[in-house]
């Protein structure tokens, strides 16, 4: 779901740098994560602990956190190709203190528990990639559905979830094109869904996520890396037509000076100023939609 050619460019950035992505994620860990995190979001106490969730296809692991007090609208996060790790339960941590009850998932789990890549995994190493790769592709539209309808289930039989309110989604990397299944394939529980540099969104196969769009109730948020843009600079004009075609609200940018994968705190790209930026676009979405 995320293409070889955004792989390319991850592994190029590197390469002319000279950044690793253990030096960049303890950078990333270091000062970034401190500097960030510490941006107020009126942070609420949370709880947050390690769960497993029953699906067709057997038991997922994820990790489920929400404010100590009270029923908050639902989200749930996909993580990127590197998998669910610290970075991202950071990520949910934070959500969560913004008021949401937040489960982000191991989307590997039928392959292993996480963490399913190496602490600070690296696209140099033509095995990390070979087996990195190899885990996405065993992820199809079938999967999602199978999945989605479970996570989905899981927050809606949470205390701390107000199943009054719709429920949320966000992906990053190969988690784009898995919100936008979720949005299609539980249409009456999603409200808004989000993804950050996505990639697969639009592509000329019958089960492209584009084509989903008419299925979809949920408000969009498409964050969209400048160089995934140079590449497919037709992707954005096509999901602008969908979404108004469908007559569904979305904000489709593309974000300036980005790489693919920027968003997550420990990725080596990472852009602080428009990861921030698209955050808080993220929590204007959620505030409208699932209010």
């Amino acid at each position: 779901m995320c293409d070889n050619d955004s792989f390319d460019d991850m592994l190029e950035y590197q390469l002319r740098t000279g950044v690793s992505r253990r030096q960049f994620g303890a950078l990333s860990f270091g000062l970034g994560l401190t500097s960030v995190l510490s941006v107020a979001d009126a942070a609420a106490e949370t709880v947050g602990a390690e769960v497993e969730i029953k699906t067709a296809d057997g038991t997922a692991d994820a990790y489920f956190v929400h404010p100590s007090k009270g029923k908050h609208a639902g989200v749930l996060i996909w993580p990127d190709i590197f998998g669910l790790r610290p970075a991202f339960k950071q990520m949910a941590t934070r959500l969560a203190e913004s008021g949401y009850s937040v489960l982000v998932v191991n989307q590997f789990y039928r392959i292993k528990k996480a963490p399913t890549s190496e602490e600070h995994a690296d696209f140099s190493d033509p095995e990390t990639r070979k087996v990195l790769s190899g885990m996405s592709a065993t992820l199809n539209p079938d999967t999602a559905m199978v999945d989605a309808k479970a996570f989905i289930a899981f927050l809606d039989h949470q205390p701390s979830v107000d199943k009054k309110r719709k429920i949320g989604t966000a992906g990053y990397c190969m988690g784009g094109p898995l919100i936008m299944r979720t949005a299609a394939f539980v249409p009456e529980r999603v409200g808004a869904a989000a993804s950050f540099h996505g990639g697969g969104l639009v592509t000329d196969k019958p089960e492209s996520p584009h084509l989903l769009i008419p299925k979809m109730k949920a408000q969009l948020l498409i964050a969209i890396a400048e160089n995934d843009d140079q590449k497919q600079p037709e992707a954005k004009n096509v999901l602008r037509e969908s979404f108004t075609n469908a007559n569904i609200p979305a904000e489709i940018e593309v974000y300036a000076g980005t790489l693919h994968g920027w968003c997550p705190l420990d990725a080596k790209v990472y852009n602080a100023e428009q990861a921030e930026k698209a955050w808080g676009r993220m929590l204007a979405l959620f505030a409208r939609a699932l209010a």
